[in-house]
């Protein structure tokens, strides 16, 4: 299966469009219809990746999401693609070689529209001591090494290396300079967006011909199918499959007995890039008493910052969108002032998010366990009784090789008539090579986040000028972009719009300014058809 395209053609890839009525149709002969080999339940990456993967194999798929694509966890992460620098830390070699791996499979195969390297500025401030800067640069050549153990070309990812005081400053500005002996500069692979990431996932296991239907709830699961519910009808029906796979994150324990998942939370804030001034790096601040933990200060080259990120075990119910405690903010905010010459106040953010990861719980029954960020970010495949597949764990950079394991377990258990996974080396929607990416005919910015599409979404402003504007002032999102999301990414109201297929909403002044356009662009869509 192939989904590359010409850098010249300005069209989406064939057949990866999802749209309103491809959904309302491939539901109605899905529900009550003849079994699919592989029923996925999750679109976050994980469950994307698993239909991408059983498609690229040759079976029939139906993934399902009581919601939107990257509803949970796929989009509130730190948009950052590690290579496993941490894992070498607490002596996971295996996890930390799979991240390296996974981090260069996608950067240089299946998405490098997507994820580029990062430069990141560790300030040896007063705060950092001699001993704990050397550890910190020993750390940095030990992940060069598992770059290069992954095979990852040194034009992809650039050597770590010690800068001055006046280097450290240039690359970022806003650090204190009193105390400043210089700092650590390091690489590491960074997404222009997660969601995108999982749309692009998405879009290419529809052109593989999986079918991928939002907003229908898996009820109960079986071996042998599901009980769904339409959110937006209230429909009942049955789903039959020879396989399931359950790859809904936090949420996997409620539909399935046997597995205990342990959330912790991660948040960010987001801040106005004035705040900082220019940041041509992303900074890494280490806390205060910890040895090997830091917050990230992350440019993301909109008029935005994200700063992040907590670890904080998450007890009780969990919900669809986890709220922010103000105690993570003021904790970000008392260590990413430690760093700056110009504090940051509370009134400076201007919004914030947190996200669930959905670490496994391996402490025994009624046991407190670990503190969540010493917990193994290492995955694990489950069987349940009546033959529930369950996939648990690991994190966004290694969605694929968790989808792999996921699928390798149905073929297995099941008796599938598929081959091995062909996904490392299968280009996602919109990939293609560097020097093919930088010949398409459109704004940097959207091939960034469209790669070879960018094109077409490009020649949609040029059709009709009023797309070509910005959605609204000071943002770089186009109502073409917006179009684009409902004509082709499966966008079905305002918030897949304004939460999903663009951050807008990530700061609510600006999400209730930019929700007239997203009305607009929903309406034209239903209008068109």
């Amino acid at each position: 299966m192939s989904t590359s395209r010409s850098a010249s053609d300005p069209a989406p890839t064939p057949g990866s469009s999802l749209t309103a009525a491809r959904r309302a149709d491939e539901l109605a002969r899905t529900v009550g219809g003849a079994p699919v080999d592989l029923l996925v339940v999750g679109l976050g990456a994980t469950g994307a990746g698993v239909a991408l993967d059983a498609a690229a194999r040759g079976l029939t798929v139906a993934a399902i999401d009581a919601h939107d694509l990257a509803f949970g966890t796929s989009r509130w992460s730190s948009k950052l693609i590690h290579g496993g620098l941490r894992y070498l830390a607490s002596a996971q070699l295996d996890v930390a070689h799979e991240s390296a791996v996974e981090r260069g499979v996608l950067m240089q195969r299946t998405a490098p529209h997507l994820v580029h390297a990062q430069p990141f500025v560790l300030p040896l401030t007063p705060l950092v001591s001699r001993s704990q800067a050397a550890l910190v640069q020993a750390g940095f050549r030990a992940g060069d090494l598992l770059r290069l153990a992954a095979r990852t070309s040194r034009a992809t990812l650039p050597a770590p290396r010690r800068l001055s005081a006046v280097e450290t400053r240039t690359l970022v500005p806003a650090l204190r300079s009193t105390g400043l002996r210089g700092g650590l500069l390091s690489f590491d692979g960074r997404l222009t967006d997660d969601a995108r990431l999982v749309t692009a996932i998405a879009r290419t296991a529809a052109a593989g011909g999986a079918r991928v239907l939002t907003r229908v709830r898996a009820l109960q699961l079986t071996g042998r199918g599901a009980r769904v519910r339409d959110e937006l009808t209230g429909e009942e029906g049955e789903i039959r499959a020879r396989a399931v796979i359950n790859a809904s994150g936090v949420w996997a324990g409620g539909l399935v007995d046997g597995i205990r998942i342990r959330p912790s939370r991660g948040t960010h804030m987001v801040l106005r890039a004035e705040h900082l001034g220019a940041v041509p790096a992303g900074l890494h601040i280490p806390v205060p008493g910890e040895t090997n933990r830091f917050v990230l200060v992350l440019p993301q080259g909109d008029g935005r910052v994200y700063v992040g990120l907590t670890d904080e075990p998450v007890d009780g119910d969990i919900p669809d969108v986890p709220d922010v405690p103000d105690t993570d903010i003021g904790f970000l905010l008392d260590v990413l002032n430690s760093a700056l010459d110009v504090p940051v106040h509370r009134d400076d953010v201007v919004g914030a998010f947190a996200g669930l990861r959905p670490l496994l719980d391996t402490a025994p029954a009624g046991g407190s366990g670990a503190k969540t960020a010493d917990i193994s970010r290492r995955h694990a495949v489950h069987t349940s009784t009546d033959g529930v597949i369950t996939v648990v764990g690991g994190k966004l950079t290694t969605y694929r090789r968790m989808a792999q394991d996921a699928v390798d377990a149905a073929v297995a258990t099941h008796g599938l008539g598929a081959g091995p996974s062909p996904t490392a080396s299968l280009p996602l929607v919109g990939a293609a090579p560097p020097h093919v990416l930088a010949a398409v005919q459109a704004p940097p910015r959207l091939v960034r986040r469209y790669g070879t599409e960018a094109a077409a979404v490009h020649a949609l402003s040029t059709e009709d000028p009023r797309l070509g504007a910005s959605v609204l002032e000071g943002h770089p999102v186009t109502h073409a972009e917006l179009a684009w999301a409902v004509r082709h990414e499966g966008a079905l109201d305002e918030a897949d719009l304004l939460d999903r297929r663009t951050r807008i909403g990530l700061v609510p002044q600006d999400r209730a300014k930019a929700v007239p356009a997203a009305r607009e662009a929903l309406g034209e869509s239903v209008g068109s058809a």
